[in-house]
């Protein structure tokens, strides 16, 4: 592959480690106050360096903006207890779980955890080296873990773009494109589309637009078909 293809492919990945990480830990850590007035004190969701050119990116932006802006003073208790209401309601549940950030529960027939998809995700991060923070106490089809996962694969073939190991490279590419078509494209648009229904936050609405766009900038970077989507 010539060098300027390759410095290509190294901003694009740069990008994808720097937005799925940052859905990542937004979606699997608990939510710190601290931590999100500095994303917005250092204008974060001002733009991205991945995905850009998705209608569903520059929408999330728009309303992680506007979150932004109205707590550019700080995030008030009341404001905060409003996220934590809403992530409860959202990815927890008080009655059901609106929006389940597991995969399996969207391949389960009766919407179980712990199913099939959850071994085979946790085979795709052995294969690489990685074990779920919470193995065995949690699901290791959580959407924050697999966003991570493609951040660590990104990571691998920037690697190997420095050590100029091409068939690394591309090995890494393509388990990128698997991980993506048998996962993450399979149910995170469904994952997305019900936080955009049920959110009531410009924050997780933005989060969830976001994540969307980011997937389909994947699959487009990475020229990946789209999957059949399942949904609940």
């Amino acid at each position: 592959m010539e060098q300027a293809d390759l410095n290509a492919w190294k901003t694009t990945l740069t990008g994808e480690v720097l937005l799925f990480g940052l859905l990542g830990k937004i979606l699997y850590q608990d939510l710190d106050k601290t931590w999100l007035e500095t994303l917005i004190h250092e204008d974060v969701f001002a733009e991205v360096p991945f995905g850009a050119e998705q209608t569903e990116v520059c929408r999330g932006l728009e309303l992680l903006l506007r979150w932004s802006k109205e707590n550019q003073d700080g995030i008030s208790n009341q404001e905060f207890k409003g996220l934590k209401q809403d992530q409860l309601r959202l990815f927890i549940g008080t009655d059901r779980v609106l929006a389940p950030v597991w995969e399996s529960v969207y391949f389960s027939e009766k919407h179980l955890v712990f199913q099939e998809q959850t071994m085979l995700v946790r085979e795709w991060f052995s294969r690489f080296g990685l074990q779920a923070e919470r193995l065995n106490r949690e699901p290791d089809d959580h959407i924050g873990l697999e966003f991570s996962f493609i951040v660590h694969l990104a990571s691998l073939a920037i690697q190997a773009i420095d050590l100029e190991e091409d068939e690394v490279f591309e090995e890494k590419l393509q388990a990128q494109r698997d991980f993506l078509f048998e996962h993450l494209l399979r149910w995170g648009p469904s994952w997305a589309k019900l936080v955009k229904q049920y959110a009531e936050t410009d924050f997780y609405r933005g989060l969830a637009h976001l994540s969307h766009g980011a997937l389909l900038a994947a699959a487009e970077h990475l020229q990946i078909e789209l999957p059949k989507e399942v949904s609940l």
